[in-house]
């Protein structure tokens, strides 16, 4: 391993220490401690110290959310590498359309190294600190040991697995970084075998020692065995997934079960019976949040037409950077009956609240339609582009009830796992072994209202994860899951608006004619291949 990338292993250890440092106030883990303890002794040599290092992984896998880089472009940018998004504007859109994040040298790719590759690498390395002190450590309970070393198992686990979706080429260690091993170079990325033998091994421990109930927000055995289901997904062991899903639905102690209606999934601060793992943004909890503009970059900005303000119930303020495209509402608009679209997951319609300032002719509660986009009724639109700007449909999955309605900043709980992913991953599973899976999918659709299916096909399952999870980050890798002919297929024919949107339709700036077969993996950022071995691959295609 080369100087420069010791360096940055010793400016990780230093940034471990001053996120415990700064955590002192979190939960009972947390008591404060002279700063005269706060070291590597007291981090890795301690009960507090340990729980204290557990509580900074939290931390750091909420940094690419609450990362100010282009708009908050970590907590957007996979729902922009999608089949259901049109990307109108802004870094975050030339990442959705493939002009950028496309070579190993670009802007995009420098942006994305320290939200994903360096901020997952980080992780991994910190919890097998965290494992390897843990695990000689004398004077702790056997119980309270190893849950310290099941959570940052689990952590591990996340963030090898996430690397490996995103940027396939990647290498897996559980070896700690010392003076002694500081300067080895990693030469070879690890096969496909040493990766899944690690996540699996992780996660099986963590299935055996994390408790069923924990504190919202922390990570809980239905959390592993939900990851564990989905790497069983993405193995081809179908019958590993069916397991862990039907554990998670069905076991007696599990306390998960879906909410009774789509209003209640993102409603206030998200704690309830669905949620598998949510990142907490609110101040003092669990490290403590700073916010985002996840909301801002996904709702219109319709505020900026006069008669209306912004509100809590109309989505709060945003830019409009990334929206549903017409293949998604297509699909949400399928059965009448579905409440996902309506101003549950998405807002299709904005109406005038502002009474003093109500055009002549309009009054408060009246849809506002001054803009329209292409259709058969108007095939130029009525000023189009200001259609997708200011009155564009808007996901407000991720909408806070009671944020102040001047900024576009908000500090909204995130919810990265959920229980209805769960009932989809154990429809396909089942289809695939032979079993039914049509009750669990269909336990998705009738909370929605939608009509049940009465044949489950894997369109169907496409489908239903479109309408249910898009805008969740998980959308790309499920299709890259499905293997490279669907995922081109899908991004060739349904990425962006199309003619929709003449300004991008056909030339450099449509994501369907940008699509190109190897962006399956995202390229390593050339500084970040620079620190690897002289013969480290880089993904095929760049």
């Amino acid at each position: 391993m080369n100087s420069k990338y010791f360096y940055q292993k010793v400016k990780s250890g230093l940034l471990l220490l001053m996120t415990i440092f700064l955590l002192t106030s979190c939960e009972e883990y947390l008591e404060e401690q002279p700063s005269t303890l706060i070291d590597l002794g007291f981090v890795f040599n301690t009960e507090e110290g340990l729980k204290s290092g557990i509580v900074s992984l939290y931390t750091f896998n909420r940094d690419r959310y609450e990362r100010n880089i282009q708009d908050y472009m970590g907590t957007v940018l996979m729902s922009t590498r999608a089949d259901l998004t049109f990307s109108r504007s802004g870094y975050t859109g030339n990442m959705g359309r493939y002009e950028r994040g496309v070579s190993p040298i670009d802007l995009g790719s420098q942006f994305t190294s320290p939200l994903f590759w360096k901020n997952y690498y980080k992780i991994a390395n910190k919890a097998t600190d965290i494992i390897n002190a843990a695990e000689v450590i004398e004077g702790v309970d056997e119980n309270t040991k190893n849950q310290i070393i099941a959570e940052a198992k689990f952590f591990r686990a996340n963030a090898y697995f996430y690397l490996y979706r995103m940027y396939n080429n990647i290498y897996v260690s559980t070896t700690s970084i010392t003076v002694d091993n500081a300067f080895d170079l990693i030469q070879d990325k690890s096969s496909k075998e040493e990766i899944f033998a690690l996540l699996n091994s992780d996660l099986n421990f963590a299935i055996e020692n994390l408790d069923w109930n924990v504190s919202f927000g922390r990570v809980s055995k239905g959390t592993a065995k939900h990851v564990k289901a989905k790497v069983a997904m993405w193995e081809g062991d179908y019958e590993e997934a069916k397991t862990q899903a039907l554990s998670v639905i069905e076991d007696p102690e599990s306390p998960f079960s879906l909410v009774a209606t789509t209003a209640d999934v993102f409603k206030d601060n998200r704690d309830h019976s669905e949620q598998l793992f949510t990142v907490r943004s609110e101040d003092n909890v669990l490290g403590g949040g700073s916010g985002h503009m996840m909301n801002a970059n996904y709702v219109a900005q319709y505020f900026q037409i006069p008669g209306i303000i912004p509100d809590s119930e109309q989505g709060g303020r945003g830019f409009s950077r990334v929206v549903p495209n017409r293949y998604l509402l297509g699909l949400l608009a399928e059965d009448e009956n579905d409440t996902r679209d309506d101003n549950t997951y998405f807002r299709l319609h904005f109406f005038y609240n502002d009474g003093e300032n109500v055009p002549d002719g309009k009054k408060v509660g009246d849809t506002i339609d001054i803009y329209k986009p292409i259709s058969e009724e108007n095939p130029e639109g009525v000023d189009y582009q200001r259609y997708y700007q200011r009155l564009a449909p808007s996901c407000v999955k991720f909408a806070q009830a009671d944020v102040e309605q001047d900024t576009y900043f908000q500090q909204t709980n995130i919810i990265v796992y959920r229980l209805a992913e769960t009932y989809l991953i154990a429809a396909e599973a089942l289809m695939r072994t032979g079993g039914d899976g049509l009750p669990y999918i269909n336990a998705v659709r009738e909370r929605a209202e939608a009509a049940p299916l009465e044949e489950l096909t894997l369109q169907a399952i496409m489908d239903e994860n479109a309408r249910e999870l898009s805008f969740e980050g998980e959308r790309f890798f499920f299709l890259k899951r499905l293997g490279s002919d669907i995922l081109n297929e899908q991004m060739r024919t349904y990425a962006g608006d199309g003619e929709f949107y003449p300004r991008y339709f056909g030339g450099e700036k449509d994501p369907r004619v940008n699509w190109q077969d190897h962006y399956i993996n995202y390229p390593i950022f050339q500084e970040d291949l620079d620190l690897l071995g002289p013969n480290y691959p880089q993904n095929d295609g760049y």
